[in-house]
């Protein structure tokens, strides 16, 4: 079943304002779309909203793809290995969240929206993972959802 979303989130998702998106649902340009009272329900196919092409005028400047991931989420296992024998005051931060150009480093993350923990020792992802977190994405440590750590975050480390 397609996920369904409203114009203000399908709009961001477009990367068009909610004006224009409303404007097309108006015309019947967007597929699927219905209205519920005065709420618009858009599925979603491939994470986005469909429109259809126009009969005239330029081609539509809507996003096609799926926006940029808000952060990528790696957990360090060589970490998590040398942590055991330090003492807590010495180990270092398990987990970095790349986000924006900078990496965060923490031991404990809150992730706004779906996720699932997978281990697949048999079949590891391309950079040798075999245990990761899957945030509903088709990049398996990427997520379109918010995340905070619990406790601050430690600086970078090198």
């Amino acid at each position: 079943m397609n996920k369904c979303v409203g114009t203000t989130e399908a709009a961001s998702l477009l990367g068009i304002s909610s004006r224009r998106l409303r404007q097309l649902l108006e015309k019947g340009r967007v597929r699927g779309a219905y209205k519920t009272g005065k709420f618009w329900i858009i599925p979603l196919f491939n994470h986005l909203p469909q429109i259809t092409k126009g009969t005239r005028g330029p081609k539509g400047k809507w996003r096609t793809s799926r926006p940029p991931a808000l952060a990528k989420i790696n957990v360090n296992r060589n970490h998590i290995g040398s942590n055991i024998k330090k003492s807590p005051k010495d180990r270092k931060p398990v987990i970095s969240v790349k986000r924006k150009g900078t990496n965060l480093y923490g031991n404990e993350v809150e992730i706004l929206g779906p996720c699932k923990i997978v281990y697949q020792p048999d079949n590891p992802l391309d950079c040798g993972a075999r245990l990761w977190i899957d945030l509903r994405s088709r990049y398996a440590n990427e997520t379109f959802s918010d995340i905070h750590f619990i406790g601050g975050s430690f600086p970078a480390t090198r």
